[in-house]
């Protein structure tokens, strides 16, 4: 078995109190698999830090529902307890689009899919209702009810009350509950909350918190003092006897070297993306465009996400990088950028001060930072070929972001439409020969043509590779 996070609201408290059971369970030497619901990178990011393995992502737009389920079932049948923190609050999803609706559930609710409801339908698992208690005295009865009984179909282990201010407070909290028989297994005080630093995108990535064992030691006292540990463990207990899935079918592979950008400025990645690779045969290098020269004896690239708009200058001062990294793109070398990646292909980038740096200069294009955010699902339709795709290809993503490009004359690569039934194609994302290159975050697990395809792509470009004297 295993327990879905869910709060009431977005910033109930949800993440905080993941980490503290994790960052609990873990002090008492336990294996650990967590997984979170939806697209997001960060929070994983802490997870992983606490469980020193992977955390998955569990979101049926990127993928499927079934993927969902085998993702669940292969990765926590490995670990001693499973924890799923949940995304926005318990019913917050989406509206599938029409031509998306042959993946839909006729029990869900409208505006529910790939809501943390839907996650515990979709893996039948309990949840821990998380409530912000800061505003609330009597009518956190009514909140309640309404959560435990609005779906019937789910099952409300229990709540923990967060944010929770005296004693008399608790007291009335207790008081008002108490006749829903619906079990308190965990209280945090107002004082008591740790606060994790964010900005524009959500939480500070864990690559940029030093004080971080400190803060996971605190999470960990804070679990042990404010969690009925004797009701929660079984729940989050992993069966023994649980069927897990077969592993992944063993994937025909031709040995390549892929260099990973991995650093303060770029870290965003799906653990699966990066496994699918491997299983393709390609050796990740990992290589930080801050601060390291780039690796010549490579067959590939791979740009994430992340914030090279806060780390511009070291980005652009990085020369040795700029100047070798251009080369070889120029000749050839097999390039798939998303988002952030993307941004530093570009001509220049134009940081939230106002100051622009000189990039890689491989897209004729610079980028410019925005007080709007640019945020949701699309569907891709691909105008024109890339090293992961043919043209024709429909593919889906993720835009999450506060800058646009201005100026690029390069083709399109995808005809981009979001989610509502009203929205139209807008041009997004650009392709050169041997360079893919988007906004769009994709998750592979459905779509594992599409690494096969680089990876084929890398193995065309080694046999041919220039020795570095070529393009010095």
């Amino acid at each position: 078995m295993a327990l879905i996070i869910a709060g009431d609201r977005s910033n109930s408290g949800k993440t905080t109190i993941t980490l503290a059971i994790l960052s609990y369970l873990r002090q008492q030497q336990k294996i650990v698999q967590s997984f979170k619901v939806g697209p997001d990178y960060i929070d994983p990011m802490f997870h992983a830090k606490i469980t020193d393995r992977p955390c998955r992502n569990l979101d049926p737009i990127l993928t499927s529902p079934a993927y969902v389920k085998t993702c669940f079932d292969r990765h926590a049948a490995t670990a001693d307890y499973a924890v799923i923190e949940g995304v926005m609050g318990l019913f917050d999803g989406v509206q599938l689009r029409s031509d998306w609706q042959g993946e839909g559930d006729a029990s869900l609710l409208p505006n529910d899919y790939a809501s943390t409801a839907h996650g515990a339908r979709l893996l039948n698992v309990p949840i821990v209702l998380v409530i912000d208690c800061s505003r609330l005295s009597g009518s956190v009865a009514a909140i309640v009810h309404g959560y435990c009984s609005f779906d019937p179909t789910l099952k409300i282990a229990g709540l923990i009350l967060n944010r929770v201010g005296s004693d008399r407070h608790l007291e009335l909290l207790k008081t008002a509950i108490a006749p829903l028989n619906i079990p308190i297994l965990g209280v945090l005080r107002r004082h008591a909350e740790i606060t994790l630093p964010d900005r524009h995108l959500g939480l500070v990535p864990t690559d940029e918190l030093p004080d971080l064992p400190r803060t996971f030691d605190r999470l960990a006292q804070l679990a042990t003092e404010s969690f009925r540990w004797d009701q929660l463990l079984p729940l989050l207990q992993c069966s023994p006897s649980s069927p897990s899935s077969a592993p992944p079918i063993a994937l025909s592979s031709t040995p390549v070297k892929v260099a990973i950008a991995r650093d303060r400025a770029f870290n965003f990645y799906y653990a699966d993306n990066l496994e699918l690779l491997e299983q393709f045969g390609a050796t990740l290098i990992p290589w930080s465009p801050l601060v390291e020269p780039f690796p010549h004896d490579v067959d590939g690239l791979y740009l994430g996400g992340g914030f090279p708009e806060l780390f511009a200058q070291s980005l652009s001062q990085n020369h040795t990088a700029r100047h070798s990294l251009h080369k070889l793109i120029a000749a050839g070398l097999p390039t798939y950028a998303e988002c952030g990646g993307l941004m530093y292909l570009c001509d220049a980038l134009v940081d939230l001060k106002g100051q622009s740096w000189p990039m890689l200069g491989i897209l004729p294009a610079t980028t410019l930072m925005s007080s709007a955010l640019t945020l949701g699902y699309r569907q891709g339709i691909a105008q024109v070929s890339s090293p992961l795709m043919p043209a024709g290809a429909i593919v889906r993503g993720h835009e999450f972001h506060h800058s646009k490009l201005a100026s690029s004359q390069l083709p399109n690569l995808f005809h981009s439409t979001g989610l509502s039934p009203h929205a139209t194609p807008q041009p997004e994302g650009w392709s050169l020969a041997n360079v893919h290159a988007s906004y769009l975050h994709m998750h592979w697990g459905t779509t594992p043509h599409l690494p096969q395809q680089f990876i084929q792509a890398c193995a065309r470009y080694q046999a041919s590779r220039p020795v570095p004297e070529q393009i010095a």
